[in-house]
């Protein structure tokens, strides 16, 4: 058995904590809230999982350095726009222990990965990406799920792999670390569309429609920024896609249909509760895609959406008469 810290108490930090202690393992849980840790600790609840129990061997603290310390590997599950300052707060207690980034998203001041990010403050650290088509409230439930392990290293691959593979969550390896992340961040977007797309009915054929050509430009933009061309077609990248377009769990969907009803992004915020990746990651794409002259209409028409006031209906119809293209 492992001793396993995850930096980050939301539904995804939870959940991992969940699966990992169901095992057997022994679970340290960070939380920069102390009322969150008392509610885990005292009444065995996460407040972002209102189905899901706490097992005993889950223990969550707001003292970053106890929660690392003599732990056999690190999973930092916070999100993206705090990926970095948490990071510094704890990188002296690293010693031998890989650093697994679970969250997914990008920095939005330098436009890097998280990854990057991680290799400028820990360089001589071992890191490996968790990613895949994993809501936490299934998980949190034992729902039978499938997900990836990225690493150049094969000693952290298998770590993951054996510490967390079990007869409810599967896990594959890779070491397309970069596409991977990338497959994870950027699906983000599209699932933001679907919700827009969902709010308005447009229908079977639409969604069809955004999943697939969707996919073309997280895999057009991936494979520019050094991800692997068939990682975007695996778990982390299709699979990833499919079940955040589709589920009522996502929070980037439900962003969506608060926009697509007419909401204020400010509005959206509010009524979502969470942290929304998709509204970061469309500013980050959109600034990406210019960096590497790559083509991108869904993200481009979005962001418009979003920032120059372009009425979701209109932006269909943008979409749908542009000039005439082959597939």
């Amino acid at each position: 058995m492992k001793n396993v810290c995850i930096i980050g108490s939301g539904s995804w930090g939870c959940a991992l904590a969940i699966h990992a202690a169901k095992i057997g393992h022994n679970v340290k849980l960070w939380s920069f809230a102390q009322d969150e840790a008392d509610l885990i600790n005292n009444e065995k609840k996460c407040k972002f999982l209102p189905m899901a129990v706490m097992p005993d061997n889950i223990y969550c603290t707001t003292d970053i350095k106890e929660a690392v310390e003599g732990s056999d590997l690190i999973l930092h599950v916070t999100p993206s726009k705090f990926f970095r300052d948490t990071l510094k707060q704890y990188k002296e207690y690293i010693t031998n222990q890989p650093v697994i980034i679970c969250s997914k998203g990008f920095e939005l001041a330098t436009l890097s990965t998280l990854s990057d990010v991680a290799k400028e403050e820990i360089p001589n650290v071992k890191l490996g990406a968790f990613s895949g088509p994993s809501h936490a409230e299934e998980v949190s439930l034992g729902i039978p799920t499938a997900i990836v392990i990225a690493s150049k290293d094969y000693d952290v691959q298998y770590l993951v792999q054996d510490t967390f593979m079990n007869e409810t969550m599967r896990v594959y390896t890779s070491t397309d670390i970069q596409g991977v992340e990338l497959g994870g961040a950027l699906k983000n977007i599209i699932a933001f569309c679907a919700g827009v797309t969902a709010e308005l009915n447009l229908g079977d054929n639409t969604f069809a429609a955004l999943i697939s050509r969707g996919l073309t430009e997280v895999a057009r933009l991936g494979v520019a920024m050094g991800g692997e061309h068939n990682t975007f077609y695996g778990l982390s990248g299709l699979g990833d896609l499919i079940v955040t377009c589709m589920s009522e769990h996502s929070r980037n969907r439900k962003a969506g249909r608060c926009i697509g009803r007419g909401l204020s992004l400010e509005e959206t915020k509010q009524e979502v509760g969470m942290t929304i990746e998709s509204v970061d990651n469309i500013e980050v794409a959109h600034e990406l895609a210019k960096k590497y002259n790559i083509e991108m209409p869904i993200v481009e028409t979005v962001y418009d959406v979003l920032y120059n006031n372009l009425k979701p209906k209109e932006a269909v119809l943008k979409l749908m008469t542009r000039e005439k293209k082959s597939e």
